[in-house]
């Protein structure tokens, strides 16, 4: 019974019929193109994202003059392949140690915000390459502040800071210029001097405080002296008219004794407490001084 079932099943398969070669020719060209053009398509597109721009390598043309904006484009696989690049601003920050004009040593702190022209990529990739700002920031920044600080005193680097800005700026942008690159930003944000200067400064602060409390000293001495002379002046003047008024005029010294009596008198009704006084002594006995001085 084995033995005919095996008979059997041989003789089934020598019944079967085989896809001609022309058949199954076709069905690998199919399935060879098609990858093939799959393949092709899918890698013969390439996205630009937003903030960016990119150029195309062609294997036999080398950079294409042409740069890419944002969206979708088409490229030759395998013979082109982009090359992205951010054009949007980007901060750095950079620190430099310059010598001023008068040989003071100045730490300065550059902040810029940079970015490479749209338009000259194609020229920025075959001089500098996609780090062209770790290559040219630090250089031409350091190069600038030392040319620029140099030009200036340490005081005038504190007094005209505005001013030392404005230069390193422009600089700055004449010399980015040189490599296809746009500054849209530049500011000095920390300016400090060595610990020698500092402490001069602060001395120098001090002393000027020192002077000038010393002159509003001697200014006070002198507008004191010049008080206690006008009062002085008034005092003898004061004398010397009261003096010619007794000698023209007996009766101003009765005058003034009625008037010290009533303020004597005045104060002592004001008062709550009794006070027994001797009448002479407090000028108070102005019946004495009637016409003639005598008594009544």
């Amino acid at each position: 019974a084995r033995v005919r079932t095996s008979a059997y099943a041989m003789q089934n398969v020598k019944n079967v019929k085989l896809p001609s070669a022309g058949v199954i020719t076709g069905v690998v060209q199919t399935v060879v193109f098609g990858g093939g053009a799959t393949y092709g398509l899918y890698n013969s597109l390439f996205n630009v994202e937003g903030g960016h721009r990119a150029i195309v390598y062609n294997r036999v043309l080398g950079i294409k003059d042409k740069v890419y904006t944002e969206g979708t484009h088409l490229m030759i696989p395998w013979f082109e392949r982009p090359i992205s690049y951010d054009v949007r601003s980007r901060a750095h920050q950079v620190s430099s140690t310059s010598g001023s004009k008068d040989l003071q040593m100045v730490n300065i702190s550059l902040r810029v915000l940079t970015r490479p022209d749209s338009s000259k990529l194609p020229e920025v990739y075959r001089t500098l390459g996609t780090d062209f700002n770790e290559r040219v920031l630090p250089s031409i920044i350091h190069e600038t502040l030392k040319s620029v600080v140099a030009q200036y005193n340490a005081s005038q680097l504190l007094t005209q800071r505005e001013q030392v800005s404005l230069a390193v700026r422009d600089t700055l942008i004449k010399r980015a210029q040189h490599f296809n690159m746009i500054m849209d930003d530049v500011s000095i944000t920390a300016l400090t001097f060595g610990r020698e200067y500092t402490a001069a400064i602060e001395a120098k602060q001090v002393a000027q405080q020192d002077a000038e409390r010393a002159k509003f000293i001697v200014e006070k001495a002198v507008q004191d002296k010049r008080s206690a002379i006008i009062k002085a002046e008034g005092e003898a003047k004061s004398a010397k008219l009261i003096g010619e008024a007794v000698s023209n005029n007996p009766a101003f010294i009765t005058l003034r004794k009625i008037e010290a009596a009533r303020e004597i008198a005045q104060t002592m009704a004001e008062s709550n407490n009794r006070v027994m006084l001797n009448a002479d002594s407090l000028l108070l006995n102005l019946a004495d001084l009637g016409p003639g001085g005598g008594k009544k």
